[in-house]
């Protein structure tokens, strides 16, 4: 192996560029030849190839979003633009790949793999911490905290007008955002696509909780059966007008800002053991860290997203709530 690229693709998420630092910079190391292909899927198929050194990473770590840029690509889903993507892998003698992202990117990459013969590892890039294989998904912690740091201002102002406030955060498939930022923020409820959502219980539990309390926050995933925050406060409102109801989104502030300390760490671990798992010739398995281990799942095993959530996390909130 003499030639490696690294791409970051789909949703962008806080400690991409501490990952890709830590690939660029092992590979420099091993004296192998790193490029970076920007736009992920899309830019391999519009050859948006860059030569990439030590320096091009240099003061990186601590930033959000990602320099490689990202995107996603309607065109790979086609055999014809996979073919173009591996052409010009082949022209530019790509032994190996690194792909950072989510679901759907190791999604592609077994669909690429159908037809191309260059390994490739995969880093847990997304912020929705769904993937099996990993404790943590780089950018999760960031995301949360985010979300804390967000939701103890707006306690701030619910207390000072005794307000209701739903909050609704990203989780569209996974509510592991949610749940723990939930925890760490003291909501009354938490809203998840994983379990279903009794609004009839929610509206009891409110109607017959503690009166003294000044401020109470339902946190609510984006996709959640019963709709998005708004839908079920106004459910709520409708029975309890006696609140003052309130809703707030927090929309794409959860995918931005500089990268916490652990997600520092854990994307500079991952990435640096993308590149020898490349030479150890592995390929098709994400890396991940499992009670502070590195391991190594397949792809096909990786996408599989967690439906069970720990019960004694949601018993415990309902008893907190009190």
């Amino acid at each position: 192996m003499k030639k490696i690229a690294v791409f970051t693709s789909g949703g962008d998420s806080p400690g991409m560029n501490a990952c890709l630092r830590a690939v660029v910079r092992t590979a420099v190391y091993h004296k192998l030849e790193i490029a970076g292909i920007m736009h992920g899927y899309d830019g391999m198929i519009k050859n948006e190839f860059i030569t990439m050194n030590s320096k091009s990473v240099a003061n990186i770590i601590h930033r959000g979003g990602t320099i490689l840029k990202t995107a996603r690509s309607k065109d790979f889903l086609t055999i014809e633009g996979r073919q173009t993507a591996l052409t010009n892998l082949k022209n530019h003698h790509i032994d190996g790949l690194v792909a950072i992202g989510g679901d759907g990117t190791f999604k592609g990459a077994l669909e690429f793999s159908k037809i191309s013969d260059i390994p490739l590892v995969g880093c847990p890039g997304t912020i929705d911490n769904d993937l099996v294989g990993t404790d943590f998904t780089i950018g999760y912690d960031t995301a949360i905290n985010t979300v804390v740091e967000a939701v103890d201002k707006i306690r701030d102002t619910a207390e000072s007008h005794d307000r209701l406030f739903f909050v609704e955060v990203m989780g569209r498939d996974a509510g592991l955002i949610a749940l723990r930022a939930g925890i760490g923020v003291g909501a009354e409820s938490i809203i998840i696509p994983e379990t279903k959502t009794d609004v009839e219980d929610l509206i009891h539990r409110l109607a017959n909780g503690r009166k003294s309390k000044s401020s109470k926050i339902i946190i609510v995933a984006e996709g959640d059966e019963a709709g998005g925050a708004f839908t079920i406060a106004e459910k709520v409102k409708a029975r309890l007008p006696e609140y003052d109801t309130r809703v707030t989104i927090l929309g794409h502030i959860q995918r931005g800002g500089n990268p916490s300390a652990m997600d520092r760490v854990n994307s500079s671990r991952i990435g640096f053991s993308a590149v020898e798992a490349l030479l150890q010739g592995k390929t098709n398995v994400m890396i991940g860290i499992v009670d502070k281990n590195i391991v190594y799942t397949p792809f096909q095993n990786a996408v599989k997203h967690i439906q069970e959530l720990n019960p004694d996390l949601m018993r415990m909130v309902n008893i907190l709530s009190l």
